[in-house]
């Protein structure tokens, strides 16, 4: 099986991997699913991704069909490097191959800039046409005009604190703390029309390569506010060269008043996904991030 021949009979990639008629190489996929590269009779290679086989834990109704959709549709920008979709079946994903290098200050803010060209492609609706993942969780993509704060309160921030109540990984402390998040809302400004945005862009998800170049992999692709994606950089100890990510975003396309202080807030919705998939490990961060939004709200607000 050559590159052309894979394009042209994708379907056909499960039967041979089945019977080992390609060369397969175990990779990292993270934490949801199994990794390889794929080397072909052309020489060419392919990122494949599959949900592990576990009887108790079947592979989601259009998990990959949701990727596969989020990273052509972030392709389709032409603003930040995004590998393609070669075949994007029920049960598998496979990529171009994507050679990995090391984070460079010029990558960085080359990245920047990328970001705000992605970003400002923009959408035509808070969501998307298809149906979410983030990680193993359902994301809800249902097409909202907005505005951008009340939708992400109903859309990106209870669905998941209600799943982390429900296992447990909340206690009544923490479970206030964000409530009064929600409940104020519409009070951090900075509403925007809905961009086009990765939606799962901490640090992993950049993928530095060979090329020199920071490519994006693993969306949660949505519109939604450009602010996610930088605040999401952030997150795990941040992405490389942050502050030059950063300040060539700027010059590209300036933030609103306040971005700095709404930091938090967008960081909620991914540390509340990780209480909700992983239990009380998260839940000081939870906790702290939330505590540091309403404060930066304080600030705001007396500053005004």
């Amino acid at each position: 099986m050559d590159l052309a021949y894979l394009r042209a009979h994708p379907a056909q990639l499960p039967t041979f991997l089945t019977h080992q008629r390609i060369r397969e190489t175990p990779v990292s996929g993270g934490d949801i699913c199994a990794a390889s590269r794929l080397t072909l009779d052309d020489g060419h290679s392919v990122f494949a991704k599959t949900w592990p086989e576990r009887a108790d834990r079947p592979v989601p109704d259009g998990f990959f069909t949701a990727e596969a959709a989020g990273l052509r549709w972030l392709r389709d920008a032409a603003a930040v490097p995004v590998p393609e979709v070669i075949v994007a079946l029920p049960e598998l994903l496979a990529l171009d191959w994507v050679q990995p290098g090391e984070p460079t200050a010029e990558a960085a803010e080359r990245l920047g800039r990328d970001l705000a060209a992605l970003h400002r492609a923009g959408a035509q609706c808070f969501g998307a046409p298809w149906n979410g993942f983030i990680g193993a969780l359902p994301q809800d993509n249902t097409p909202d005009d907005g505005p951008w704060s009340q939708w992400f309160a109903d859309r990106r921030l209870i669905p998941y604190l209600r799943r982390s109540v429900e296992n447990g990984a909340l206690t009544a402390a923490e479970i206030s703390v964000v409530e009064k998040v929600v409940e104020r809302i519409g009070e951090f400004g900075g509403d925007e029309p809905p961009a086009r945005i990765h939606g799962d862009l901490w640090p992993g998800n950049v993928l530095w390569a060979a090329d020199e170049r920071a490519w994006l992999v693993d969306p949660a692709a949505h519109g939604g506010h450009r602010e996610t994606d930088l605040a999401q950089l952030a997150l795990f100890g941040g992405a490389p060269y942050l502050d030059r990510i950063l300040a060539a975003y700027e010059e590209v396309w300036p933030l609103a008043d306040g971005w700095r202080e709404r930091v938090p807030l967008h960081q909620l919705h991914l540390l509340l996904v990780h209480t909700a998939l992983f239990g009380a490990t998260y839940r000081d961060a939870v906790n702290r991030t939330a505590r540091s939004a309403l404060t930066g709200l304080n600030h705001a607000t007396v500053d005004r």
